[in-house]
């Protein structure tokens, strides 16, 4: 799946309205307010959902409470069988997000398997000073069999893999583990690790995960664009391509986790998606970056709900001001798929200055020449019968 996949990326508590931080109420079946979205995803072009959290939890998700429900706030089981039978009709693999390096301090294991936990002294160990997350001890054998138990059986019920949160956090020999016994049952699980930063191809060795978050380029490209630099762009892309000859990188330019590309760098939003799939990798689109959303993250206790927004009832109620960014995207997207030997292609910086930079993507004798301007934003791609400009 990773060599042909590109990702709608969504949050589902927030896409669907979900309460956050307040009560959560009775259950509610907003995850078939998704259905509605599944069509646009494929018009988009992409043929996989990259779903953020969406087990019962205290709060944003990543507090998990139980592994095998649902959230309540999305709907029950019938709920979820229903949304994966509405995606594969379509053609969409669906990847679900792992939170296994800690769980809500209220998880039932915190007081009936304390064994399961990290403990400071008589308190269980925050992980990263949050006093509401707690770390599972990875050291435990029976933490091994937890997690491979809870990905075993999501996959039973029809995902095509799972995106490891704070992958980063976890030993890499408890990754490898986990996916080899994973892999038993299901040998094309895809497992895809969230890295920030490090030696990402050193990690993929050590793991056996099949890819992780490339955010060096995703800095490099959203940071280029702001600063005008194209040295910083082409020092970006020449470490990508020294990890793609190792694996696959889940490429993009956003996420839940960071300030909208259009809050950024606004003059380049009908830009950016070229250079994305016109790199090698596995690119994914956050849901609402094709529409040019913009959210600012911040440190605050709500800080990441402008990042995190809830859609309309269907696309027709999306606002016409959106539309050019999308026709880019669908433009960018459509033109990856018409040349899918990028997602491993070579690359060369022909030229750089600080306003512009120029490369080839070639795979053999199939070459497409991107001539990109960073001072005024656009785009020339030529190559294999394309003239695009943009």
């Amino acid at each position: 799946m990773l060599e042909h996949a590109i990702w709608w990326h969504v949050y589902p508590l927030g896409a669907t309205g979900a309460p956050i931080r307040t009560e959560h109420g009775e259950p509610t079946p907003r995850l078939r307010r998704l259905d509605a979205w599944l069509d646009y995803a494929v018009e988009l072009g992409c043929n996989g959902l990259l779903l953020g959290p969406i087990f019962q939890s205290a709060s944003h998700g990543y507090d998990t409470l139980d592994h095998y429900r649902l959230d309540a706030r999305l709907g029950g089981d019938e709920d979820f069988d229903h949304f994966i039978s509405e995606a594969h009709a379509r053609g969409l693999h669906v990847t679900l997000d792992g939170v296994f390096n800690h769980v809500s301090r209220h998880h039932h294991i915190v007081a009936e398997r304390p064994e399961l936990i990290r403990w400071d002294g008589d308190q269980p160990r925050a992980w990263e000073g949050h006093g509401d997350l707690v770390e599972l001890d990875h050291d435990n054998p029976e933490v091994l069999d937890f997690v491979v138990d809870i990905m075993a059986h999501w996959l039973r019920r029809g995902i095509a893999g799972w995106r490891l949160d704070v992958a980063y956090a976890v030993p890499t020999w408890f990754w490898r583990a986990a996916a080899e016994r994973v892999r038993a049952e299901f040998p094309n699980a895809l497992f895809l690790g969230e890295v920030i930063h490090g030696d990402y191809p050193r990690f993929i060795e050590e793991s056996a995960l099949d890819s992780v978050t490339q955010y060096e380029l995703w800095k490099g490209i959203w940071s280029s664009f702001a600063d005008v630099n194209g040295w910083e762009l082409a020092h970006a892309i020449e470490r990508h391509l020294s990890f793609v000859e190792r694996f696959i990188p889940n490429t993009f330019l956003g996420n839940h986790d960071v300030t909208r590309f259009a809050t950024k760098v606004p003059q380049a939003v009908a830009v950016a998606p070229y250079l994305l799939m016109t790199l090698p990798g596995a690119p994914s689109i956050y849901y609402g970056d094709e529409q040019g959303f913009t959210g600012t993250k911040t440190e605050a206790w709500h800080g990441d709900d402008e990042i995190r927004p809830a859609l309309p009832d269907s696309p027709a109620e999306l606002s016409t001001l959106g539309a050019e960014v999308l026709r880019h995207h669908q433009a960018a997207v459509a033109l990856r798929r018409r040349h899918p030997w990028l997602v491993r292609a070579a690359v060369e910086v022909l030229d750089r200055s600080n306003e512009a930079i120029t490369y080839r993507a070639h795979d053999g004798g199939r070459e497409l020449r991107v001539e990109l301007n960073l001072e005024s934003p656009s785009v020339v791609i030529t190559g294999e019968g394309e003239h695009i400009t943009a």
